[in-house]
């Protein structure tokens, strides 16, 4: 009898997103069990950790909104993997700042100055610092503006470089300022995933022969 040639699966080179649901399951699980192990003492109104969890809700709020953005604009299936990738971990992400906040009994938004949380904890940033890395009410116009095709998809890059540099200021901050653990756990997620994404944008804008925006990181 003649048998059958199985032909080996071939792993797509954008598999990474297909895992994106699960590595955030995996990561909400570790930071719901270090809430409820180390939920004594919960952080004040001017915590360190209130501030951040506030600040960087607003801050993916942005960052998803621009994906949107260019997920309609762009037909590049790597783009759009990008974009579903960021829309996917940082609405999830956002969702457990917001659900911290309510453990804490705490309001989800303050008329505490953005950025104010940095401030007087041995960091140099005033209090009237806006967020790191936000992109302008002009160039959010100015994307969202664009037809379909390559420049859209090199301002969305080029934005969401810098973008993802002031999540990473952001979380880098918290770190030196809070020994919670479920809060450190996340804000290393954060440097770790948007670090790895800063790359691969990277590589995207030098295909299409375009440069990021100069690095706000130091």
């Amino acid at each position: 009898m003649e048998m059958e040639t199985l032909t080996p699966a071939v792993t797509p080179p954008q598999r990474r997103s297909l895992l994106v649901p699960g590595a955030i399951v995996a990561l909400l699980a570790v930071v719901v069990a270090l809430f409820f192990v180390f939920r004594s003492g919960t952080p004040g109104d001017a915590s360190p950790e209130a501030g951040f969890a506030r600040d960087m809700g607003v801050h993916h709020a942005q960052a998803v909104q621009m994906a949107f953005a260019i997920r309609d604009r762009s037909d590049d299936v790597y783009v759009r993997n990008l974009a579903e990738d960021i829309i996917t971990t940082q609405t999830a992400q956002r969702g457990i700042f917001m659900g911290w906040l309510q453990e804490w009994g705490l309001d989800q938004s303050s008329g505490r100055p953005a950025m104010a949380w940095m401030a007087g904890h041995g960091h140099s940033a005033p209090a009237t610092t806006v967020m790191p890395g936000m992109a302008t009410k002009e160039q959010i116009a100015q994307l969202d503006g664009l037809p379909k095709g390559q420049a859209a998809e090199v301002l969305f890059l080029q934005l969401m470089v810098r973008h993802h540099e002031g999540g990473i200021q952001m979380a880098q901050g918290l770190l030196k300022l809070s020994d919670r653990p479920e809060v450190r756990t996340m804000a290393q997620s954060i440097v770790d995933g948007q670090g790895a994404e800063i790359k691969q944008m990277k590589d995207m804008l030098a295909q299409r022969g375009a440069q990021p925006l100069p690095s706000i990181l130091k």
